[in-house]
């Protein structure tokens, strides 16, 4: 409970029972059986009590009573008989054992709405206005009302964080008629009683019982309405989740980064000012900025390097196609304008449309700060996480450039309370089954492809082009031929890839060399060579994880890609690396995988576009010294056939070799 709640609940209790000491010392009782009619019929009022749709409070009829006794009984038996009534509510048919605490604030806060309801109806004002009956029943029933809702509210709001303004007019406002027609009740008891007797009291209880009637039938309709609202609400939460794990299946990646920059954005929308209409839209497009990345190839999304121009062509529609699956959910408030926006620039050099300053949306402002923020803070398949005060000083350094600069002030003061709050809210999350292998399914209904598969084919394209650019330069058509030259067949496969790497280095320059081979699913090092050879020729890396991982798994080649995140490479990521970037291609044998080639430089962005036509057409002559030289050892180890499928020996031997280094064609 905040300061501002038990400061309001010691001030209650104290101004409550201070009143309530107050009436008991001045006791008089004219009619004490009168009296004890109106305690009894008080306490049948409180057991018939109503919950109030949406929070955990109950109201009772006990209102009707409390009023015709501050026109008919003296202070001190209103106090006493609205006291003991709320007593008898909080106990009788309640769900749950009030605590002690509760129980003396409602008597407190019924105790000072009494007594200002009490002086305000026998004020001494009236008697000058002529003690116009309906004006003092008015003002007796707005001071009850109002002294007996607000400090409940008051303290509901504050333990909730919740607007106390709105929270009140939500949840209390609606039963302003109700005391009213309390009031007005009991005038009309009053006027009877003065002409026939007090005991016209009992024209009230079938009153009291219709409107307890009518009430419930209300309630319950309210209530059935809130709930189809929060089924509604709950459908559409559990929509954002499920969009939510489907970008997971996609790019692994972002599982983390969606719960934190939803925990950032919502929260920097409410200290920015933004209304519940906003910050709901804003929490959903936090959770789904990044759909429209289910229309990007897979091989970008997980790249461990900087994107080709092409690359990032297809990349930028993600933000278009996320607006359009957004739009299709129908939210209820403007998401996807947010989702559209999230990528544009203050300055106007965004995407996708250029929006400038104001014209881009306060949600996709916000989205984009704390995107980046994260992003930067977060270990990527291209590089490691930053720190997150040099993240934050990036972020603003963009401020006015890429970033609202009323949004980056905001966030700088306020981003490590913001991390503790994200790390307090770690949770253990399901997530989905990918890796999961299925036993079942021997082949599909429509059999098996036989053609080439469209990435095999497409880097093999891409090789033709590299061979016929370098066939163009005649340095480079000898430096090929060269290559395997005079590698003979007594050497051992080490020393055909320390001399073939000797030589790549005269026409490529490199700091450090791996020639990985595949052995199931991991790439282990067969040769390494230059600076950190040591730890390089330690790592294991898995197909798919990390620079040459990737390389290996999509069959395709990268440039300038950051070695530090080969997995196992860089254990103390607070430690400086010395190698910065890297290019590598995979070696294939036909459509098979053999291997990868990585090359290393302690430059930043050290190889070009050249230097990778090259070893796409090197990884080619380097796959046949590999092929044969394992062939050699078949050739000493086995026989001239394969004998288990019965394969002519050159072919035999190939598929021996896949066999041998566990490939899967």
């Amino acid at each position: 409970m905040s300061l501002k709640a038990r400061a309001l609940i010691d001030v209650t209790l104290l101004l409550g029972l201070a009143t309530l000491a107050f009436s008991l010392s001045q006791w008089k009782q004219a009619e004490p059986v009168r009296f004890m009619w109106y305690l009894l019929l008080a306490f049948l009022a409180s057991g018939l009590k109503l919950r109030l749709p949406g929070i955990d409070s109950t109201f009772s009829l006990i209102s009707v009573f409390v009023m015709i006794a501050v026109l008919e009984l003296s202070l001190t038996e209103a106090v006493f008989m609205s006291c003991a009534g709320t007593v008898v509510q909080c106990y009788w048919h309640s769900q749950r054992r009030p605590k002690p605490i509760q129980v003396l604030f409602s008597v407190a806060s019924m105790t000072m709405a009494v007594a200002a309801a009490y002086f305000v109806y026998h004020s001494s004002l009236f008697e000058l206005l002529g003690r116009n009956l309906p004006l003092m029943l008015l003002a007796a029933g707005l001071t009850f009302f109002v002294t007996n809702t607000i400090p409940i509210a008051a303290i509901i709001a504050l333990t909730e964080n919740k607007p106390l303004r709105g929270f009140w007019t939500d949840n209390y406002l609606w039963c302003l008629p109700y005391y009213l027609v309390a009031a007005a009740i009991a005038g009309i008891i009053n006027i009877c009683s003065r002409g026939i007797g007090w005991y016209t009291w009992l024209l009230v209880v079938p009153v009291v019982y219709s409107i307890h009637q009518s009430c419930g039938l209300y309630l319950g309709k309210a209530e059935a309405e809130k709930k189809h609202l929060l089924d509604v609400a709950q459908l559409q939460l559990r929509t954002i989740e499920t969009l939510a794990l489907a970008i997971e299946a996609k790019d692994i990646t972002t599982h983390d980064h969606l719960r934190r920059v939803r925990t950032y954005s919502v929260e920097m929308g409410r200290r920015l000012g933004l209304g519940a209409e906003e910050l709901e839209a804003l929490q959903a497009a936090a959770v789904l900025h990044d759909v429209g990345k289910l229309a990007i190839p897979e091989y970008i999304i997980s790249k461990p390097g900087k994107l080709t121009l092409d690359e990032f062509e297809k990349m930028k529609v993600h933000t278009v196609v996320g607006a359009e699956i957004v739009e299709r959910v129908g939210f209820p408030y403007p998401v996807a304008p947010i989702v559209r926006a999230h990528h544009e620039k203050w300055d106007g050099t965004g995407y996708p449309y250029g929006l400038k300053g104001e014209e881009i949306p306060m949600g996709a402002r916000i989205l984009a700060a704390v995107d980046c923020f994260d992003a930067l803070a977060s270990d990527r398949q291209y590089r490691c996480a930053l720190p997150l005060d040099k993240a934050m000083k990036i972020v603003a350094a963009d401020a006015g450039k890429s970033f609202d600069p009323r949004v980056v002030k905001v966030f700088e003061g306020c981003y490590v309370e913001l991390e503790q709050a994200v790390q307090a809210q770690q949770t253990q999350e399901r997530s989905l089954s990918k890796d999961l292998k299925i036993e079942n399914g021997r082949a599909p209904d429509a059999g098996f492809e036989n053609s080439d598969s469209p990435l095999l084919a497409g880097a093999r394209a891409e090789s033709l082009d590299a061979a016929s650019a370098i066939a163009a330069v005649s340095h480079e058509i000898q430096m090929l031929s060269e290559l395997s030259k005079g590698l003979g067949n007594c050497l051992s496969l080490g020393e055909i890839l320390s001399i073939f790497c000797l030589r790549l280095k005269q026409t490529v320059q490199y700091d450090s060399v791996a020639v990985y081979l595949r052995q199931e699913d991991r790439l282990v090092p067969e040769y390494v060579g230059g600076d950190d050879s040591g730890l390089l020729s330690s790592l294991q890396i898995p197909v798919g994880q990390g620079l040459s991982g990737w390389v290996a798994e999509h069959c395709r080649p990268i440039l300038n890609g950051n070695p530090a995140v080969e997995p196992g490479y860089l254990k103390d990521r607070t430690k400086f690396t010395k190698l910065r970037s890297a290019v590598a291609v995979p070696i294939k044998s036909g459509d098979v995988l053999i291997g990868v080639l990585a090359l290393y430089r302690a430059d930043v962005d050290a190889f070009s576009r050249d230097h990778l036509r090259i070893l796409l057409a090197v990884a080619s002559k380097l796959s046949l010294l590999i092929e044969k030289t394992l062939q050699r050892r078949a050739d000493s180890c086995g026989p001239t056939a394969d004998t288990r499928t019965r394969v002519p020996h050159q072919q035999g031997l190939l598929l021996q070799l896949h066999r041998n280094i566990n490939l899967e064609n």
